[in-house]
């Protein structure tokens, strides 16, 4: 039988105090840690980014930029989307963070390629994309960048298979750029990624080779120079084009001004010499008096002349005509 021991008062009342207070401890713990799970429910959206939340897993709003609340995990879960930025992925190399862009290791797995006529190129390309759908992002697509890297090497292979070397070293290359963009988005929009292609672009292409490769660099700078001369020989149309038209449109006026003078003069003449006949008519004598007058008004005034009477018989003989008729201004003869 065991023995009960009798504490004292003092020790009595020092139990009740520690048993209160390690009652009250508990409770503070436990309303502290509530409040800490609570407040892991505050969560932001940045101003380019939407917030995805999920209630036991299943997707139950979207929220936008801002401070928002969601209910602590597990209950709720949210995933943050940035859906403008645009993206970038990399096909053939990789650039290194902090060097320059012309220092990258190359990936010649993925940049190799055979083209239609059986010939081998090294492409580089960039394919860069945004998202549009959030959701569909966000809880079906696992690795984007390994998606995007994997279906863009599938379709530039298949594009570049269609083409000959020098297309695809030279004359279409955007050609064969944006039958890959329009290509690879279609297979994205099949997969259901929530991903637009914004651009591809074939950011170099060689022979895989040196010597190949100086062949091709000549070949394309020719290409260049043919599509510059042809640039300039339109030019040059277009410049001398409109301003031989105008010379030709001003010689055609004048002559056009020239025609109308010359049949309003004529119609003139034709006028006069129909008046001068009807006025020959009514009088000829008068009428060929007054012409010949008209005429010798005309003709006598620019005449050195000397005029002598009839009666004057022998008196001709005897006049130095020289003085008469010399021109005015000339040297008198002797």
């Amino acid at each position: 039988m065991t023995e009960r021991i009798e504490l004292p008062a003092n020790w009595q009342y020092l139990k009740w105090r520690f048993n209160k207070f390690a009652s009250s401890l508990g409770w503070l713990i436990i309303l502290g840690g509530l409040g800490l799970w609570l407040s892991t429910g505050v969560y932001t959206v940045g101003p380019y980014e939407v917030g995805l939340v999920k209630r036991f897993g299943k997707f139950s709003k979207s929220t936008g930029p801002g401070f928002h609340y969601r209910l602590p995990s597990p209950i709720e879960s949210v995933a943050l989307v940035d859906q403008r930025s645009v993206r970038t992925e990399e096909i053939g190399f990789r650039s290194r963070a902090g060097v320059p862009s012309t220092q990258y290791s190359a990936r010649e797995e993925e940049a190799l390629m055979l083209t239609g006529d059986f010939n081998i190129i090294r492409l580089e390309s960039i394919v860069q994309y945004d998202v549009t759908e959030p959701e569909t992002f966000a809880f079906q697509v696992e690795n984007h960048r390994r998606l995007i890297r994997e279906a863009a090497q599938a379709v530039i292979r298949e594009k570049v298979a269609l083409h000959k070397v020098d297309e695809a070293l030279t004359e279409k290359r955007e050609e064969i750029a944006n039958q890959i963009q329009k290509e690879l988005q279609e297979l994205l929009k099949k997969y259901g990624t929530g991903l637009r292609i914004i651009n591809v672009r074939l950011q170099e292409v060689t022979p895989p080779t040196k010597q190949v490769a100086g062949a091709f660099d000549d070949v394309n700078s020719a290409l260049q120079d043919k599509e510059r001369l042809i640039f300039e020989a339109q030019r040059y149309t277009n410049e001398q084009t409109p301003r031989a038209e105008g010379q030709a449109q001003k010689i055609l006026n004048e002559a056009e001004g020239y025609k109308q003078s010359r049949i309003l003069a004529a119609q003139g003449d034709v006028a006069r010499f129909a008046a001068v006949l009807d006025r020959y008519k009514h009088g000829e004598d008068v009428t060929r008096t007054r012409l010949y007058i008209e005429t010798m008004e005309s003709i006598l005034p620019g005449l050195a002349k000397v005029i002598v009477s009839k009666e004057a018989n022998g008196t001709l003989k005897l006049l130095n005509l020289g003085e008469f008729v010399q021109p005015k201004g000339a040297p008198a003869r002797k």
